[in-house]
């Protein structure tokens, strides 16, 4: 039986993923990480919350991207998903909502992003 070995590269707290840049693959900053979202049952990420727009905090929306969208790129620094800029500007948000708030919103099986046309097949 081979076994594996986790490093400390191999896995990392949320509060060092919350924050984190994510970028479309074209290079342009969308936004960054505001939360995750968690399985109660599986303990599996199921969402990242993705904060886009505004200013100090101000006027942001914020966006669930399926977590398994999301692909770390070491030179970036980031996370990069197959959205285009100004799709995600048209994109269903959850503008002004905070945590708590967007929790409830996220029950919903459509409650994240992919809607036809979303996802950038480039």
């Amino acid at each position: 039986m081979k076994s594996s070995t986790v490093t400390s590269t191999d896995i990392i707290s949320s509060d060092k993923v919350e924050g984190t840049k994510v970028f479309n693959p074209a290079g342009d900053k969308l936004g960054s990480v505001d939360d995750l979202m968690i399985d109660k049952v599986s303990g599996q990420i199921r969402y990242a919350v993705l904060e886009f727009g505004g200013f100090l905090g101000m006027g942001t929306d914020r966006y669930p991207l399926p977590w398994n969208m999301l692909k770390y790129d070491t030179q970036r620094e980031g996370y990069v998903v197959p959205l285009d800029k100004k799709k995600l500007e048209q994109a269903p948000r959850y503008p002004g909502v905070r945590r708590a708030g967007l929790h409830a919103r996220l029950r919903s099986p459509r409650a994240h992003l992919l809607r036809p046309g979303l996802v950038s097949t480039e």
